[in-house]
């Protein structure tokens, strides 16, 4: 099997590109500035020059309150970008993973989102991740639609980076107390993923470590860990004010994972212990 993977440069591309490689299978990654997505010629050319076996689509617009000034190039990268790869992928009869997220659904309640619960997106990138799976879901037979959530790994800007980061620079630390969802280790998923894509067991999956908490229970977490003693002040979300309407409830039910032989990932609080040993180090 040969493998293409999209946004190779981002957090969950790096990850994936490295365990493909531990794995030996073939693959090939590709940034930005190897390819423009929104040109679909550019797109057909290079699908068709390294005929993969499957595409892993990590590439996307993922500023969410700038999406809200800037729609138009959100919508232009995460809608015509994917478009154009599934084209491609239509072309040379490839497996298809489009990584999508949990801001498709509006955040309302308590319960964990299922695989195919109602979407009802309430901002401008989470409308255009959306209509990235409604592409898919329509043209596709061979796919994979995985939804994560607060992504963090080792290459590339995240909420444990930012945190830290306030903290040692002796900022206050405010974080949004109101918003419960499962932080997503990108190794851990990369290697869900890798199992994944290997097979024909299509369709759409949540991807998350074990665990749910708030975005302010993850920061006291995080300085915790890092032996960090300093006061972090719970905010609600309208209190904090972002741009973007985030989901208040971002819970993903993974039972789509188990009913299908895969593995659920391990617990956040692990993974988050493992992200600092080598953040640390």
């Amino acid at each position: 099997m040969k493998v293409l993977v999209t946004g190779a440069t981002g957090q969950l591309g790096y990850d994936i590109m490295k365990e493909l490689k531990s794995r030996e299978i073939p693959a090939v990654g590709l940034g930005s500035k190897d390819c423009d997505i929104t040109d679909l010629s550019a797109v057909l050319h290079i699908v068709e020059d390294i005929q993969p076996d499957a595409v892993i689509h990590c590439a996307g617009y993922t500023a969410v309150d700038k999406a809200e000034e800037e729609p138009d190039l959100c919508y232009t990268v995460n809608v015509t970008g994917t478009q154009n790869l599934i084209t491609a992928c239509k072309k040379t009869d490839c497996r298809f993973m489009f990584v999508s997220s949990d801001y498709v659904f509006d955040g309302l309640g308590d319960r964990p989102w299922k695989p195919d619960d109602k979407r009802n997106p309430q901002s401008e990138y989470g409308k255009s991740k959306y209509l990235g799976e409604l592409a898919v879901e329509k043209q596709l037979e061979k796919y994979f639609i995985v939804r994560i959530s607060w992504v963090f790994g080792i290459n590339g800007n995240n909420f444990v980076k930012a945190i830290l980061k306030r903290a040692n620079s002796g900022q206050t630390v405010s974080v949004v107390a109101d918003q419960i969802g499962s932080p997503t280790y990108t190794p851990d998923a990369a290697k869900l993923m890798a199992d994944m894509i290997q097979t024909e067991a299509y369709g759409t999956y949540h991807i998350t470590n074990e665990g749910c908490c708030s975005w302010y229970e993850f920061a006291c977490r995080i300085l915790a860990e890092s032996h960090i003693d300093i006061t972090v002040h719970p905010l609600t979300a309208e209190e904090y004010g972002a741009k973007a309407r985030r989901p208040k409830n971002s819970r993903l039910d993974k039972s789509c994972l188990t009913d299908n032989g895969f593995r659920l990932l391990p617990r956040w609080e692990d993974a988050l212990k493992r992200f600092l040993k080598e953040y640390h180090s």
